[in-house]
């Protein structure tokens, strides 16, 4: 759910030979998506013409992405977000702490505004990519519903939990769709903030 991440944004130093391959593979694999995209359309790309492009086998980028869709929507931050949300402190609000983690995925995208536009274009334009990624949602929410669970002690699979974790991700979907909808003009980080105010506090009071 998070603005698309390159694998080579990571700190891949760490990683063994193996890992770093597979990093440069799929890393490969989205650029030639994205090139791809921007060239002729999105319906008019083919996992062939991807794995020509990415020089590998059209095999091969199945095993990585099971759909196309999943190129452009795979989010390889959501786990590392979802750690760093965990390891807030203990007595802060928890909406300070999501409003925090949030903040930190927004600036991401800042540094990967084309990635970002495409993707928050194609939610809107595509859908197949709009189908996909309500499907990711329920992945994503269910990651989050474990860090809601240990921050209260509730059970992760209990309704209250389900239905508060997806409420909070199906809005934070709401910002890339609000977004993309009115010319992707107005700031990421400023639509977070008062998206994340109406889930703190509720709807604001009518203007006179």
């Amino acid at each position: 759910m998070t603005p698309a991440r390159t694998a080579d944004s990571t700190d891949v130093s760490r990683l063994g030979l193996r890992e770093r391959k597979k990093i440069k593979t799929r890393t490969a694999i989205r650029d030639a998506t994205y090139a791809l995209i921007e060239e002729q359309g999105y319906d008019a790309t083919t996992i062939e013409q991807i794995a020509e492009r990415a020089e590998v086998s059209p095999s091969t980028v199945f095993r990585y992405f099971p759909t196309k869709e999943d190129i452009v929507l795979t989010d390889e931050y959501d786990p590392v977000m979802l750690e760093e949300l965990r390891e807030r402190p203990a007595d802060e609000p928890w909406m300070d702490s999501v409003r925090y983690i949030m903040r930190k995925a927004i600036s991401v995208s800042d540094e990967m505004e084309e990635v970002t536009r495409l993707r928050a274009h194609l939610m809107v334009q595509v859908p197949a990519v709009r189908a996909r990624m309500l499907e990711s949602m329920s992945v994503t929410g269910r990651l989050l519903s474990q860090a809601v669970a240990e921050r209260t002690g509730l059970d992760p699979e209990g309704l209250e939990v389900r239905v508060y974790t997806m409420s909070l991700i199906g809005g934070l979907a709401e910002i890339y769709q609000y977004w993309a909808e009115n010319g992707m003009c107005e700031d990421l980080a400023g639509l977070l903030d008062r998206a994340l105010t109406v889930m703190d506090e509720g709807l604001p009071a009518k203007t006179l």
